[in-house]
């Protein structure tokens, strides 16, 4: 969960939440040229989605740095808990955008999961 801080002082899992919001218009817009403009709006709901979740592991993750005292144990609570947010996040998210808003289940799933390809692109940074 928590991931080191490389020489440019950014984490791993704020350069994926960084790279999710720049897919998110472009996702958004692709989706709308292909299938119209309910299927833009399930991609861009999508890809919103993935980066609602990746933004609580985000805070999860700062708040473990600012408390440099805490012990393995506690951490461990935080990990926990984060995890456990972000499982509700995104059942949640996606039970409004399914159940509630009725938009498209493919291009909203799709925006989802291009939204996560952000994972890899984050871990195919430079190796120094």
């Amino acid at each position: 969960m928590f991931t080191g801080i490389r020489r440019t002082g950014i984490s791993a899992t704020r350069r994926v939440a960084m790279a999710q919001a720049a897919l998110v218009p472009a996702a958004a817009l692709l989706a709308g040229v292909a299938g119209g403009a309910a299927a833009g709006l399930a991609a861009l709901y999508g890809t919103l989605t993935a980066l609602a979740v990746s933004v609580v592991l985000v805070w999860g993750e700062r708040q473990a740095m600012r408390h440099p005292e805490w012990d393995q144990h506690r951490l461990f609570k935080l990990f926990i808990r984060v995890a456990a947010e972000r499982l509700l996040l995104l059942v949640g998210l996606l039970v409004v955008g399914l159940g509630v808003l009725k938009l498209a289940p493919l291009p909203l799933l799709l925006g989802l999961l291009v939204a996560q390809f952000a994972w890899l692109a984050a871990a195919g940074g430079d190796k120094k």
